[in-house]
């Protein structure tokens, strides 16, 4: 489970780095009045218009992949194991479900409130045979 946390933090934080340098790449609405008077943009690896679709697509899946491991992350962070699985995990289990030390049970054994006491014992408001 460990790994798999380590996983999905390490490509959370690398798409949370890819969509911040997409987003930095990409030109402002402005920055099309520039592109008009031959700045050079159609002279790009993707063409006049190939490269905002590009990177506007790419933004969008790495954005994508953020949010779904986000809430990866989330649903892990959150999933605790049932108890008892295992050796110590039942043992855990009677322990907590055992009554109190003083609660007239010895050794997992009930002791019926009608048994008489041992010899030699006596109890206050019962006489003892000599």
């Amino acid at each position: 489970m460990l790994f798999l946390k380590t996983l999905m933090i390490v490509v959370q934080v690398l798409s949370a780095l890819g969509v911040i340098g997409l987003v930095l790449l990409q030109h402002g609405k402005g920055a099309d009045m520039g592109a008009a008077f031959g700045s050079g943009a159609s002279g790009s690896l993707f063409g006049a218009s190939g490269s905002a679709n590009f990177l506007s697509r790419t933004t969008a899946v790495l954005a994508t992949v953020f949010f779904v491991s986000t809430l990866a992350l989330t649903a892990l962070g959150s999933y605790r194991p049932k108890a008892g699985g295992g050796l110590l995990g039942g043992a855990a289990s009677l322990a907590a479900s055992a009554p109190a030390a003083g609660s007239g049970v010895a050794s997992g054994v009930a002791v019926p409130s009608s048994a008489a006491p041992s010899a030699g014992v006596s109890t206050p408001g019962q006489d003892v045979p000599k």
